[in-house]
């Protein structure tokens, strides 16, 4: 569940980044990188996992499956608050900008 979780996201990331591609104002590509790269992660995990059970691996518990879908689901929310850090350090739209030097001239 993990890797189908971030496999989506990296997938909604990529459509919504290749929409908007010139011009990536918001950074998407950052987030594009960092979901793909945890796909890419999960996948290598689930090789290994599915060398070590076989074909057990096809059959998991439906706790673990919850347990590992609110894992993907938390990768996402982490992925998309680094991404919203580095956003509003970067500000390319000026708007932390302006509302700080607006805030000083009262």
């Amino acid at each position: 569940m993990t890797l189908l979780t971030t496999v989506f996201a990296a997938i909604i990331c990529t459509i919504i980044w290749y929409k908007n591609a010139p011009k990536d104002e918001m950074k998407v590509g950052i987030l594009c990188w960092m979901y793909w790269g945890a796909s890419l992660m999960w996948l290598v995990d689930a090789i290994f996992e599915y060398a070590e059970l076989h074909a057990e691996y096809f059959t998991p518990a439906p706790v673990d499956m919850l347990n590992d879908f609110y894992l993907g689901l938390s990768v996402v929310a982490l992925g998309m608050i680094i991404w919203l850090v580095i956003l509003l350090i970067k500000d390319p739209k000026g708007v932390i900008k302006a509302a700080l030097f607006k805030k000083n001239k009262k």
